[in-house]
């Protein structure tokens, strides 16, 4: 009875490594037929508009700057940049959405990289 029970047992925890063995074959790392292992797939470059990088550059000056150079802000095309142009000067940047120039959610995208510089008031 004894020797029957510890072959009994015995016969659990073989067929519980034999599922454990099985379960992490088939989550190893070797790709499918057909498919690419995501380790081997070349890294895919992100973008964020508010990254480190962006609040090293000059800020761009919206009552001096040319066509190409307003173009350069995201989510500024050729339209837009000849709002801006149009547009001047501007006090404030700010003054971007109280003129109707760019929407609330453009205008976050772009204020961190732009100025508007006044001219030196004549003496």
């Amino acid at each position: 009875m004894f020797r029957m029970k510890s072959i009994s047992i015995l016969a659990v925890v073989a067929i519980s490594l034999s599922l454990t063995a099985a379960a992490f074959a088939q989550t190893s790392t070797t790709p499918a037929a057909g498919t690419t292992p995501a380790a081997t797939t070349a890294p895919t470059k992100t973008t964020t508009t508010h990254s480190s990088h962006h609040s090293s550059m000059p800020k761009i000056d919206l009552n001096s700057a040319s066509k190409e150079e307003l173009m350069k802000l995201p989510g500024v095309g050729d339209a837009t940049a000849q709002k801006i142009i149009d547009g001047r000067p501007y006090k404030g940047k700010n003054q971007l959405v109280e003129k109707k120039i760019v929407t609330k959610s453009e205008y976050n995208k772009i204020s961190s990289h732009i100025v508007a510089k006044q001219e030196p008031a004549a003496k």
